[in-house]
């Protein structure tokens, strides 16, 4: 199942045990707009290369909306429109005061030169700057994206509308960036996990964790895992995976992996299949890589107790059941992966008031996020008589929901 499909399925089943009205139900999930712009760049060599840019904005009742932008040779409609739909809930999760969106280029960065992406960036920007804006539509990083991307939006944009920092989030410090937002979503996956183990009696310390993908998340989480005493057994990335049963020395790892850009071939660990860090003997795993990965094929050779998913939807419906099943745990991807979206609301509230906060003051703050979206989503588990997936679902569209009806926007 596709990721569009598996989210309209968790929306519309989130949907029958609130009992939304029907029309209200359609409504919430036809997207506001889709946006599609031809962005044509003369190459470093003179020729010209034309490109295909689109943003999906999804839902505004709750705030202006919000979202990644990926630079990807492949870019999927119905995924975009998956992952824009997905902001919109995880944002209602979260409960800060944005909607959902997603957008992107289809190219691929890697065969492009640095001019040639500020160019194309700066084009894509010049199509769109009447279409996002401080209190329309925030972009943010993505795959194949990241600060600079974004300073380049920015002072395109600014050079239309006046200097507007807060138009984009995820910028490099010097143009207004927030402090922590580099460590954010790896930050939010340990007090996710944090919350989840105190339900049960535990806490980090001590438990052994598997971490599937090494890259800005994955990392985070290990280092932060490791700073509280929890033992990382198991690591994977694109370039191999490795374990070690007594735990992997982090500190260390971290060094190895700036030195080789990857995981392989670290001396303090053996190596293992890529595939079968998911299926380490572990408490915890933590899938921080792609979609799909544990799916009816792995599902039933998982050993972890608890699952807590930094990726985007990285368990497929088949393997939820199968897992729930067994009595494995999962806290969601719209809960476990909101640290991100939460410090850019940081970074954007900052940029709006001119006042910069200290790093301790953001993590202090996403704490108390993080801590009281737990609750929020526990409350409507008991509620509803239901998994913490549905829990989180429902707690997002109910809130999404009753904006759009107080605002008289239902159908």
């Amino acid at each position: 199942m596709n990721a569009l499909a598996a989210t309209n399925r968790n929306f519309k089943l989130a949907a029958r045990l609130l009992g939304l009205d029907s029309k209200l139900e359609k409504s919430l999930l036809i997207p506001f707009r889709e946006i599609k712009v031809e962005c044509t760049i003369p190459k470093d060599d003179g020729t010209l290369a034309s490109f295909v840019g689109f943003r999906v904005q999804h839902d505004n009742a709750r705030g202006p909306m919000k979202g990644g932008i990926r630079y990807h040779p492949e870019v999927d409609p119905d995924e975009v429109n998956a992952l824009a739909q997905l902001m919109t809930w995880k944002t209602a999760v979260a409960n800060i005061p944005y909607g959902g969106a997603k957008g992107g280029i289809g190219c691929n960065p890697g065969d492009l030169s640095i001019s040639e992406l500020e160019r194309l960036t700066r084009v894509f920007t010049q199509k769109i700057h009447d279409l996002i804006g401080i209190h329309i539509d925030v972009p943010a990083p993505d795959m194949g994206t990241g600060p600079q991307t974004m300073a380049w939006i920015l002072d395109e944009y600014s050079k239309f509308h006046g200097h507007s920092p807060a138009v984009v989030t995820g910028k490099p410090i010097d143009l207004g960036g927030s402090l922590g937002r580099d460590a954010a979503t790896g930050r939010g996956v340990l007090f996710a996990a944090e919350a989840l183990l105190n339900e049960h009696g535990k806490t980090v310390s001590g438990q052994r964790f598997a971490i599937q993908g090494f890259g800005n998340v994955g990392s985070w989480a290990a280092q932060l895992i490791h700073e509280q005493g929890g033992k990382v057994v198991a690591v994977s990335d694109i370039t191999g995976a490795i374990k070690n049963s007594k735990g992997i020395d982090v500190p260390n790892l971290m060094k190895h992996v700036k030195e080789h850009k990857g995981v392989k071939g670290f001396h303090g660990a053996d190596a293992i299949e890529p595939q079968s860090v998911l299926v380490e003997d572990c408490d915890i795993l933590i899938p921080a890589a792609l979609g799909g990965v544990i799916n009816r094929e792995n599902a039933n050779d998982i050993k972890a107790k608890f699952i807590v998913e930094a990726a985007n939807h990285p368990t497929d419906p088949e393997a939820d059941e199968i897992l729930s099943k067994k009595g494995v745990v999962i806290l969601p991807d719209i809960y476990a992966n909101s640290g991100g979206v939460t410090v850019s609301y940081f970074e954007w509230v900052q940029n709006i008031q001119g006042f910069m906060w200290e790093e301790e003051k953001v993590n202090d703050v996403l704490k108390t996020y993080m801590t009281k979206g737990f609750k929020d989503v526990k409350e409507m588990c008991k509620t509803h008589d239901c998994d913490l997936r549905m829990g989180a679902f429902t707690l997002g569209v109910n809130r999404v929901a009753r904006a759009t009806v107080l605002r008289g926007w239902e159908a």
